[in-house]
């Protein structure tokens, strides 16, 4: 089979009905709007949510929840995971992505104290725990904010 004798399925595509195209059309004259009345009318019809006057249910549910626009959304690495680098390295946010330590940046990067670590490591980051940086300068490495 090839590019050009692709073919969509039997009853795949189905031709638009044309509206209003006479009588014994079985939708011909009002084209399926009834006799006038707004929805009749060009441009007719109601706004999404309408109902007829009586209070919108989205207006009558209570607001809920606060979102903070200050809000800043970190990609976390433990400091554990940082391990299986080799001593001296230096660890930026690209090497981390690269090697599927965090899938997005985000806002930027924070590292957590979580777990142990034992080599002396240069760690580039927007964010550090307490207990992270701890960890670093007690293996001997630098922290380096972003």
């Amino acid at each position: 089979m090839k590019l050009h004798e692709l073919q969509a399925t039997e009853g795949a595509r189905k031709e638009h009905f044309r509206k209003g195209r006479g009588l014994g059309s079985g939708n011909g004259k009002t084209s399926g709007k009834g006799q006038k009345g707004q929805n009749a009318r060009s441009g007719g019809g109601v706004a999404l949510g309408f109902e007829g006057g009586q209070l919108p249910l989205f207006r009558a549910l209570p607001k809920r929840g606060f979102k903070n626009v200050n809000h800043v959304n970190y990609a976390v690495v433990n400091v554990s995971s940082l391990e299986k680098f080799k001593e001296g390295t230096l660890i930026t946010p690209a090497l981390l992505k690269e090697n599927g330590l965090i899938s997005k940046e985000y806002d930027g990067v924070k590292v957590l104290g979580s777990g142990t670590l034992t080599k002396k490591l240069t760690v580039q980051a927007h964010a550090f725990s307490k207990s992270a940086e701890k960890a670093i300068s007690d293996a001997g490495g630098k922290i380096e904010v972003l």
